[in-house]
C-alpha cells in the first residue's frame, strides 16, 4: 500500500487541521525483565507445558502504524492504517 509523505490531519494541540509529516513507527525496545518475557522463557524451559504438534498460523498481513508530526507545533501522534490487510506500507515522496 502506498501512503503520502504529508497529510492534512487534526492536531490535538493546535486544535485544528494542519500539515503533518508521515513516517513509519518503529518498534520500541523490549523490556528484558517484563512478565511476558519471563513467562515465555519458562515455557521454553519446559515448566508450563508446551503444546506439541500445533501448526503455526501464518498471518495474512499486519496492522501498519505510522507517526504523524505536526509541522506547526511538532506534536507527534500515532495512527493505524486500515485493518489487518496491508502486507507492506510504502511512503510516497
Amino acid at each position: 500500500m502506498k501512503y503520502p509523505n504529508e497529510v492534512n490531519a487534526y492536531c490535538p494541540k493546535c486544535r485544528k487541521h494542519t500539515k503533518h509529516k508521515v513516517r513509519m513507527a518503529s518498534k520500541g525496545r523490549a523490556r528484558g525483565s517484563a512478565w511476558g518475557n519471563r513467562q515465555h522463557e519458562r515455557t521454553l524451559r519446559g515448566y508450563v507445558g508446551k503444546v506439541a504438534g500445533e501448526k503455526a498460523v501464518k498471518k495474512q498481513g499486519k496492522k501498519q502504524k505510522i507517526m504523524l508530526e505536526c509541522s506547526v507545533c511538532k506534536k507527534k501522534q500515532e495512527r493505524i492504517i486500515g485493518k489487518r490487510t496491508t502486507k507492506k506500507l510504502e511512503l510516497k515522496s
